[in-house]
């Protein structure tokens, strides 16, 4: 008999960013679904791998210790997935507190505008939310939703969070370059975190490849909880086009966010199989030991 094909994750987050789950919780909650690689790869942090790779090794799940970076790519932002780096890189570790620095500032920042639109208490309430050391905008969509100023996450990110509404604010995020030579002297390989999402056309979309892969990217996120079956299509075609390696994870946030769950897994072991060339298959030894 073949050996059973294995379930990939190689996106998730804990409450050291913004899942609603403690980096042990998450890691039982993927092994009980039956994912047998994850990757935790909370925003701009390294926080939860230890307490994650600890509860891994227990379940025997093999944890890739990774990072979703936070990078600014001619005015926009995007996220670039850092898998299977070391958590001990001092470039890596420098570069993300100052991702962090920019995080808390904006954080209060985000609270001082909603302030001066009339919704006071907002800080301090995204604060209550916020598990971890970072305080989001998600924590900030969870509190006003509390508080009743919107019925949903959705909806505050609608009215309040995005461009050109009271408690946006620009990000000033890390270069792609940058964020790149980051990963390569952490031992890690790049991904591009759900590509489907960005409001972009396709000839931006393979600018953002072009310079990517000239930097030293590898892959492409094609499946993932935010993509649609007809996004994975698309995005499986680009990612042969342009010759890189298809990853595939959930972008799990935690049991809070139904539309973004493990279900996608599913679709993982179709990716392996039909895109041939996939990055979760470099990793094929333990990490974290």
């Amino acid at each position: 008999m073949g050996r059973m094909p294995l379930h990939y994750d190689l996106h998730s987050h804990s409450i050291a960013s913004d899942g609603t789950l403690s980096p042990v919780e998450l890691v039982t909650a993927a092994h009980a679904a039956g994912v047998d690689v994850l990757a935790l790869t909370d925003h701009d942090t390294l926080d939860g791998l230890v307490e994650a790779g600890d509860t891994a090794r227990g379940l025997g799940l093999q944890l890739i210790p990774g990072v979703e970076i936070s990078v600014s790519w001619q005015s926009q932002t995007i996220h670039v997935l850092g898998l299977n780096v070391d958590p001990a890189c001092k470039a890596l570790q420098v570069g993300l507190e100052g991702l962090r620095e920019f995080r808390r500032w904006r954080a209060r920042e985000i609270g001082r505008r909603l302030a001066r639109a009339g919704i006071g208490g907002c800080y301090e309430g995204a604060c209550t939310f916020a598990r971890g050391n970072i305080v989001g905008r998600t924590h900030f969509a969870q509190h006003l939703v509390a508080a009743g100023h919107a019925r949903s996450v959705r909806e505050v990110f609608k009215r309040f969070l995005v461009n050109n509404k009271p408690g946006f604010v620009n990000g000033q995020w890390a270069g792609l370059e940058t964020a790149l030579d980051w990963i390569q002297s952490a031992g890690g390989m790049a991904v591009i975190a759900h590509p489907a999402r960005y409001r972009m056309t396709a000839s931006k979309l393979r600018r953002l490849i072009a310079e990517f892969r000239a930097g030293g990217g590898v892959g492409l996120e094609v499946v993932s909880g935010s993509h649609s079956r007809d996004n994975i299509s698309a995005m499986a075609a680009l990612c042969r086009h342009e010759n890189l390696l298809a990853s595939c994870g959930s972008d799990y946030h935690g049991p809070d966010n139904p539309w973004i769950s493990w279900v996608s897994c599913q679709h993982c072991r179709r990716a392996v199989s039909r895109f041939g060339k996939v990055t979760a298959g470099r990793f094929n030894k333990p990490v974290l030991q």
